[in-house]
């Protein structure tokens, strides 16, 4: 390792291990917050939004000019970019989260011998570590779901983010916290660009012992090994890509137009990446629907693919605009390249014969499953009316799908007597 390389190392680990301290300091006083306090700080993060607007969008200018400079995908800057819109959406889901009743912090389960009860509770974790793209809403997503939880965060974003994310940290979710009297160290921004900063993230476990990841499929999945090996629980969101079987009961309308809903934005998760056609439709269907994806400005990758069919798109920059078709035999094949080829994150089938959809449904395994319906609304929001961490698509017990801030506790059992 070279000198440089290794001063970049240290620096990044100085800044994470600083952070996630002055985290689990504050992290107390947040798990202890009445709940009126908890929803203060989420309502003045709403406002700030408003307030703090001419410093956010500057900071989103600059970060966007640096981003055309570098010559950054059109997928990538138009996650980067903040607006007044965009601005006015995330107040809007802050002010929902605000008035979401909190979980119950515990919960009888039955009495035992001895004159003895049972009890299940809810426990933050204390402080959870996340790592994320560089998409400045992200910031606050996730702020707002570890405040909500009750759990201080230490947030690591891509570099191209880093303007923004600072003047979110600083302009609205510190002072909002503060407003609330809640410790604003709560939630830290690591301010460090570079890589070496996101490994030092998944190295802590003492100080942080669960980092949620967000991200490409290649560098999430190198970190939650990293994580993995350095004894840190991670909640990764590595892999997208969704899916739309059109049976041949299909009405040729309805598909079509979840078709254009699915690839309302290209650089998410939840897209259209692969659409499967019924062999009885293929020569019928597959001209409307490569003209549908040419107006849309999309490519269609027709067989013989030289690629796998669960190949996501979104992740390569170089040929973003892409969706797979492939033809299939029914709903049973449908699903099992659903399940075998792609991610797991989502699968639809558009169908007017409800046995074949339930066939469908009942044979995909992953994480959403849709009829008649876009895959995108696999979100956190859209789903739950809250926003999410990120999606998880896990094959394991545990949090699967969107995860909010329900997700983001412990839980412990307690035996007291009986009063």
């Amino acid at each position: 390792m070279t000198t440089h390389k290794q001063s970049e190392r240290a620096e990044a680990t100085g800044a994470v291990r600083a952070a996630a301290r002055a985290a689990r300091a504050a992290a107390p006083g947040l798990a202890a917050a009445a709940d009126g306090a908890i929803d203060a700080a989420l309502g003045a993060m709403a406002r700030a939004l408003d307030a703090a607007a001419p410093a956010v969008l500057a900071a989103n200018e600059q970060d966007m000019r640096a981003a055309a400079a570098q010559g950054l995908p059109t997928g990538v800057r138009d996650r980067l970019r903040l607006d007044e819109q965009r601005l006015a959406a995330i107040a809007a889901q802050l002010k929902i989260l605000a008035d979401v009743a909190p979980e119950p912090a515990s919960r009888k389960v039955r009495d035992l011998p001895g004159g003895l009860v049972l009890t299940e509770r809810r426990r933050p974790v204390g402080v959870i570590g996340a790592n994320f793209e560089a998409r400045p809403n992200v910031v606050v997503d996730i702020a707002s779901q570890l405040v909500k939880s009750r759990n201080a965060g230490v947030l690591r974003t891509g570099s191209a983010a880093l303007r923004s994310a600072i003047a979110l940290a600083d302009e609205v979710i510190a002072p909002a916290l503060a407003a609330a009297g809640l410790d604003p160290a709560a939630i830290q921004l690591i301010r460090v660009p570079g890589q070496a900063a996101a490994y030092a993230l998944v190295g802590e476990p003492k100080l942080i012992p669960l980092v949620i990841l967000r991200g490409s499929g290649d560098s999430t999945r190198a970190l939650a090994a990293e994580g993995a090996a350095h004894g840190v629980r991670t909640l990764a969101h590595a892999d997208g890509g969704g899916v739309l079987y059109i049976h041949s009961s299909a009405e040729r309308d309805r598909a079509f137009a979840l078709i254009d809903d699915s690839l309302d934005r290209l650089g998410v998760c939840n897209r259209l990446n692969l659409l499967l056609l019924d062999r009885e439709l293929w020569d019928a269907w597959l001209p409307g629907i490569t003209a549908r994806l040419d107006a849309l400005g999309i490519a269609a990758s027709l067989p013989p693919h030289d690629h796998p069919l669960g190949y996501e798109w979104a992740l390569d920059p170089e040929r973003e605009a892409t969706v797979t078709i492939a033809p299939v035999g029914g709903p049973a094949e449908a699903a099992a390249i659903a399940n075998d080829e792609t991610s797991g994150l989502a699968a639809g089938i558009a169908a007017t014969d409800a046995a074949a959809a339930a066939g469908f449904l009942g044979a995909y395994a992953g994480t959403g499953a849709f009829w008649n319906a876009t895959t995108r609304l696999l979100d956190g929001f859209k789903l739950l009316q809250v926003p999410e961490t990120g999606i998880n698509i896990d094959k394991v017990p545990g949090p699967r799908g969107p995860v909010t801030f329900r997700d983001l506790s412990l839980r412990q059992w307690v035996i007291t007597p009986a009063s």
